[in-house]
């Protein structure tokens, strides 16, 4: 027997919950609001917040791309944009460019990002300060009063140990200088993309029933002291194995047969272009 869903799998009572969520998160950027976790036919912990975000917000005239790590052709990635177009029929890309709403873990996308497009982002812990204050109560009250001194004792406590700051992702970044907010875990290298966006940023965590945004035109730095300076992952002297690109986020890798390391985009719809565009431009030559 066919099995028929409503347009995006939710009820339109849940979708119009969702998106009053969303609105508030918007008006308030980087402010943590609370939200009616709906139960999904994936686990927590796989992407239902961002989930629930894409099939609250989807048209059907708008192009889905979904990505994980980096990658469009991911379990997680593949079996999320199967669910959507199932329950949508809308029309998928790999191509970032063309897509009007993106849902990504762990990585903003290399491709700059337009006016009109909305990420959303899969988060799993949305609470910047939840490893130095486990009570909810009280980290409510910490952001209440602007109270941010453990996250800064977090990032020092690092550098007494490591002689830098160690975040390897989710480096906690000062929203519109009110609220400290986990910018989900993408590398420190995408933290930058985030300042003055042109496009809409949704952070949603399912297990923790929290949506939080970044609109369009606001302010985002990441923490850190004047002495120690935020510094992003470095690849300055490497380029990419397969396309030759530079500048970009990559991957270290090693050649199972001779043992060297070598680099390879991260994003690998990115590096797939520009091996296309490279080859149509060899061809005409």
């Amino acid at each position: 027997m066919k099995v028929k869903y409503n347009f995006a799998f939710f009820d339109e009572g849940s979708k119009r919950e969702i998106r009053r969520a969303t609105l508030k998160a918007v008006a308030i950027p980087g402010y943590q609001v609370p939200f009616a976790s709906r139960e999904m036919p994936i686990g927590r912990g796989w992407g239902t917040g961002g989930l629930q975000l894409t099939l609250s917000l989807i048209g059907r005239e708008d192009i889905l791309k979904v990505i994980d790590q980096g990658a469009d052709e991911s379990v997680n990635a593949v079996n999320i944009k199967k669910l959507v177009k199932k329950t949508t029929g809308v029309e998928t890309t790999d191509e970032t460019d063309k897509a009007t709403l993106i849902q990504s873990r762990h990585r903003i996308p290399e491709v700059p990002l337009k006016m009109g497009q909305i990420l959303v982002l899969q988060v799993p812990i949305p609470e910047p300060l939840r490893l130095v204050e486990p009570s909810e109560y009280r980290t409510k009250r910490l952001h209440r009063d602007k109270e941010y001194s453990g996250a800064w004792l977090m990032l020092f406590e690092q550098i007494i140990k490591y002689g830098t700051m160690a975040t390897g992702a989710d480096h906690p970044v000062m929203v519109n200088d009110r609220y400290v907010m986990a910018p989900s875990p993408i590398p420190r290298f995408d933290n930058p993309k985030m300042n003055y966006s042109e496009l809409l940023i949704l952070l949603g965590a399912g297990r923790e029933k929290k949506v939080y945004a970044v609109p369009p035109y606001t302010k985002v730095e990441s923490l850190a002291f004047e002495d120690y300076p935020f510094q992003k992952e470095n690849f300055e002297d490497k380029h990419c194995g397969l396309c030759g690109k530079t500048g970009v986020y990559m991957d270290e890798l090693v050649d199972k047969n001779t043992g060297q390391t070598y680099y390879q985009c991260n994003d690998t719809s990115n590096c797939l272009k520009t091996l296309n565009e490279e080859r149509f431009y060899n061809e005409d030559l």
